[in-house]
């Protein structure tokens, strides 16, 4: 398992790796998805997602955040997720995909928001490492 759920005061986090940095975002998606929900069924159709930002940090934000909006418009819980990430000129995107189960399948807790708060980002010698903590 790539992702790994952490306590933290009244909020909850994940902490991911991963071999690329969009392993990694993906990763971080099924650990909201995980946070989320304990038992995750088969069913759902896949929906794809792109977000733009200006720095790594902030298009991890922007995807979680464009993931528990997701969630909230089609409701369903976004999971098995694919992502990839590209740096351009002053910016970066992420091409994403997820299954959306249907939230009538599952018992979901809610995850209000993704936060900026202890937000970690970087390289390390094993590929990609990323820490976010979520308002629950």
């Amino acid at each position: 398992m790539p992702f790994e759920l952490r306590t933290h005061t009244a909020d909850i986090a994940v902490e991911a790796t991963g071999p690329t940095l969009g392993a990694t975002f993906a990763a971080v998606a099924d650990g909201l998805a995980a946070a989320m929900c304990d038992a995750i069924p088969d069913d759902g159709d896949r929906f794809e997602v792109t977000v733009s930002a200006e720095s790594r940090e902030a298009l991890l934000f922007d995807y979680l955040d464009r993931l528990i909006y997701e969630r909230d418009v089609r409701n369903v819980l976004p999971t098995d997720n694919e992502a990839s990430v590209e740096a351009g000129d002053g910016d970066w995107r992420v091409d994403a995909s997820a299954r959306g189960v249907p939230l009538s399948a599952v018992t979901a807790r809610e995850i209000k928001a993704v936060t900026y708060s202890e937000m970690a980002v970087g390289e390390t010698e094993k590929g990609w490492r990323a820490y976010v903590v979520f308002d629950v």
